[in-house]
């Protein structure tokens, strides 16, 4: 870990409040930042990232782009893109992150990218990694999205048939169930994040 790294950590307690929390991190961010999601399946990523996409003021719901793989939601506010990414089945690294043309939507927007940890780090220097924990044995959906299913890159939450997709995507991948207790981590890597106030995310 770098001196410049900032820390901090938050327990949240339902869905509601990790949306929240997605709300309140929002402002923080600018066009160009990376923002890696650890955590397993239901822990509340898309709910996070959908409190991301009400604070930026997007365009389109944010759920689960595990179909097509990413998905655009364009400001509706003279802010930057939110660019929303689920690397849960790349499994080529930067390689494959750099087919869906990522790194040309950097400088202009906000990217999230869920299960990105170890695949997508060499796109920036500096990075925000929120790392959400739950108890053991907690509850939440936790089926597994079948294998061999790649998409594309599609505009405002819509896949490429041009029809919105159902909360949790299209192949059934489970929306987030924050049902229990959550710790979050969020640590910002690199000097863009020296004096971000990621400590202010601490007071409720």
């Amino acid at each position: 870990m770098s001196t410049t790294d900032a820390i901090a950590h938050i327990t949240v307690k339902s869905s509601d409040q990790m949306q929240e929390l997605g709300r309140r991190l929002a402002p923080l961010l600018r066009p160009g930042d990376l923002v890696l999601l650890t955590g397993e399946l239901g822990a509340g990523k898309t709910t996070l990232t959908r409190g991301l996409g009400e604070g930026l003021g997007v365009r389109g719901a944010v759920t689960s782009p595990t179909f097509v793989i990413a998905r655009v939601h364009p400001s509706l506010v003279g802010g930057p893109a939110l660019v929303h990414v689920d690397a849960y089945r790349l499994g080529g690294g930067l390689d494959e992150m750099e087919d869906l043309d990522l790194d040309v939507s950097l400088p202009e927007s906000v990217v999230v990218v869920e299960w990105g940890e170890g695949k997508v780090e060499e796109l920036s220097e500096d990075r925000l990694h929120v790392v959400i924990g739950r108890a053991v044995g907690g509850g939440g959906a936790m089926g597994v999205p079948p294998d061999g299913v790649r998409g594309s890159l599609v505009q405002g939450g819509r896949s490429g048939d041009g029809r919105a997709d159902a909360p949790g995507g299209p192949d059934g991948h489970p929306e987030d169930d924050v049902d229990d207790v959550r710790e979050v981590t969020v640590t910002g890597h690199g000097a863009r994040w020296a004096d971000a106030a990621l400590p202010e995310l601490e007071n409720c």
